[in-house]
């Protein structure tokens, strides 16, 4: 079967703080989540041709993360389930104005123990686009599973696709991370960062002198979001800044990752999956992804609150 996404990495539950029982205890809120399965699911949403390739658990969790990328249109044939170890959990606490931070457990956890040899050569020569994300050069096996698959896509002509997504506390160190985070990016055609990890990838907080050292460095496509302001879209040496539509925000997760899920929809569906786009289809393709963006804002959790196309139009 021909995709237009693969999407590897980590599918996770988020626990979302959601207020207080009668008992005064906290209530956490079983969400599903994991950066690229948000941007699977954020693709299958949309009507693309999408499959998740990583690792759960074979427990309750990982269960209820194949069941929700089922129901969302992504091929689950490459997720594959372990009794070795434990779906990975983070637990989300939101501030009044939706932004959110995480405490993990992951140590050990199943989405870090994908091998590999677990990755057939066919499905890397089956798709458009291949996305991953940096949670994934945290861990061993994963590490080198991810390293492998990308250059075997590459080697098959898939265009690769990269969101650092940083997140201090699964790594030993910053300065480990900036590392392995850098390491990847002449390997990659489309990135997507956020305005404030310009500083650990470009050693710059300025985002148009961020988006030109990428270029320099090979990537294609730089897709660079600045949460409630908008999106700076830069390819082919034009830079067009995109406004964020006006949501009301509720919870901040997903946000980034239903950004990117909304720009590769348009960017397969109607540019043939090339990373060549014009200042016009930039500021088109920004403005349909800000929208996606805004649904996902508007609801608690990720994956949940991923809008259909018919729901952006």
């Amino acid at each position: 079967m021909k995709f237009n996404i693969i999407s590897m990495g980590e599918a996770l539950i988020d626990f979302t703080d959601i207020g207080l029982s009668q008992n005064g205890m906290k209530i956490f809120e079983q969400n599903p989540g994991g950066a690229p399965a948000n941007v699977a699911c954020a693709c299958a949403k949309l009507g693309l041709k999408t499959a998740f390739l990583g690792k759960v658990g074979n427990d309750m969790h990982g269960d209820f993360l194949i069941e929700t990328l089922k129901a969302c249109g992504v091929s689950t044939d490459y997720t594959l389930q372990t009794d070795e170890a434990f779906t990975t959990l983070a637990f989300v606490k939101l501030s009044p104005d939706g932004d959110r931070s995480f405490s993990f457990a992951r140590k050990g956890s199943a989405d870090t123990r994908l091998c590999a040899d677990e990755i057939p050569d066919a499905l890397l020569g089956a798709a458009d686009i291949l996305h991953f994300g940096s949670l994934s050069l945290t861990d061993e096996p994963v590490k080198t599973a991810t390293l492998s698959a990308v250059t075997r896509a590459r080697e098959n002509g898939c265009l690769i696709s990269y969101d650092p997504n940083y997140r201090p506390l699964l790594w030993s160190s910053e300065a480990a991370a900036i590392e392995a985070m850098r390491s990847v990016v002449p390997m990659v055609d489309i990135m997507k960062l956020s305005d404030n990890e310009t500083e650990l990838l470009c050693d710059t907080t300025d985002i148009e002198t961020a988006a030109d050292h990428l270029h320099q460095q090979g990537v294609k496509l730089v897709l660079l979001t600045c949460g409630g302001d908008g999106a700076l879209i830069s390819c082919q040496g034009s830079k067009v800044f995109v406004p964020a539509a006006q949501a009301q925000v509720v919870d901040t997760t997903g946000a980034g990752d239903s950004f990117l899920g909304g720009f590769l929809y348009k960017l397969c569906s109607e540019n043939n999956a090339s990373c060549l786009i014009t200042p016009a289809q930039a500021e088109d393709f920004g403005a349909f992804a800000n929208r996606v963006a805004g649904f996902c804002v508007g609801k608690r959790g990720a994956i949940p609150a991923l809008p259909t196309l018919s729901d952006v139009q």
